[in-house]
């Protein structure tokens, strides 16, 4: 297909290889006036002879960097949830049909679209994310230890410390009840197991010093249950939370609220959707459990009366998300607001 005038261009959208990038542009009358694939390299040399316009493209990896790279250029690019182009799509998948769906979708008014993450927000993820790699891997080390053991006729108390404690007296007084390449094997699966503890004790400890140092984390480690971990992640995830109007917008798009299938004026609710980023879901939650396992200190917290007169009529684990959905209201509230969480006033007053 021969391009036609550039200088009519509306909207671009960008589907995002990882060699290639198929492009899709219409004019102001909604045609086709740009359809190009370009290699990863020659993204800057392209769009420099292109009008400024709006950009589109689905959230995915590098999608932050090429919109970093065209905000430059003086482009306005959109980075789009992948579940909010699919409407768009026409006829079969391929590239050049998923740019153009793109492109579409990143015309509408009314879209939510992903906030655009600096450097030190992807940095900070990427320590999240290899963090939770190795806890993962750990845990998989630990579970095919106890394998191994079960099969030599040797068990354990279900829990870290039990294993940790138990496995060096077992492989030094128990060998007659394994063989020695069954010891041997232990032994390597104890080492990477140690290895694995220093390298998540590193990375810990490195969000850690990003969380001393960073005011937003700071303001989020006042609410109750939150600690390094959870509020570095979440300023990683949203930054200031720009994206979300309100508190129950981020919460919903934690997927801590329920599923609604709702027709005809009568609304149906089920579980909870468990959309969004289901790292940042399951702190939350953690967080929540945290706090119900202490009850003595409910009515330390603003919300503690809200806290006692759900556990009265809500089942243990739904009182877990729905303290897990008030949190990360909270959360979003604290960061997006700039001001500390008042808990500790409350208490104050309470007490004099």
């Amino acid at each position: 297909m021969a391009n036609r005038d550039f200088n009519e261009l509306m909207s671009v959208g960008v589907d995002i290889g990882k060699d290639v990038f198929h492009l899709v542009g219409f004019d102001e009358d909604g045609e086709l006036v740009l359809r190009k694939k370009i290699k990863r390299l020659a993204l800057v040399a392209t769009f420099e002879k292109l009008p400024r316009c709006i950009v589109g493209m689905e959230a995915c990896l590098s999608a932050h960097f090429v919109s970093r790279t065209l905000r430059g250029l003086g482009f306005e690019p959109r980075i789009i949830p992948a579940i909010y182009v699919k409407p768009f799509n026409k006829g079969q998948k391929n590239d050049y049909n998923d740019a153009e769906a793109i492109a579409e979708a990143a015309l509408r008014p009314n879209l939510k679209t992903v906030s655009e993450k600096t450097q030190d927000q992807l940095d900070l993820q990427a320590l999240h994310r290899v963090r939770a790699r190795l806890v993962s891997r750990r845990t998989a080390t630990m579970n095919q230890i106890r394998a191994f053991l079960i099969e030599q006729g040797i068990t354990i108390r279900r829990s870290v410390a039990a294993l940790r404690n138990s496995l060096p007296a077992i492989l030094d007084n128990r060998s007659d009840e394994m063989s020695l390449r069954m010891r041997k094997l232990i032994t390597g699966l104890q080492h990477d197991w140690i290895w694995l503890d220093e390298r998540i004790k590193m990375t810990t400890s490195e969000i850690k010093a990003v969380s001393a140092s960073e005011p937003s984390c700071q303001r989020l480690m006042t609410i109750p249950g939150i600690g390094p971990l959870i509020s570095t992640a979440m300023v990683a995830a949203i930054g200031k939370g720009e994206a979300y109007d309100r508190g129950r917008d981020f919460a919903a798009w934690l997927g801590l609220v329920p599923r609604q299938y709702s027709t005809g004026g009568r609304t149906v609710l089920g579980r909870i959707t468990k959309r969004g980023s289901r790292y940042l879901r399951m702190l939350f939650v953690q967080a929540a459990q945290v706090i119900m396992m202490r009850p003595k200190n409910w009515p330390k917290f603003s919300f503690g009366a809200w806290l006692e007169a759900a556990s009265m009529r809500m089942q243990h684990n739904k009182l877990g998300v729905a303290l897990a959905n008030k949190l990360a209201r909270i959360a979003w509230s604290v960061l997006n607001s700039g001001k500390d969480f008042d808990w500790k006033e409350k208490e104050i007053a309470t007490a004099i």
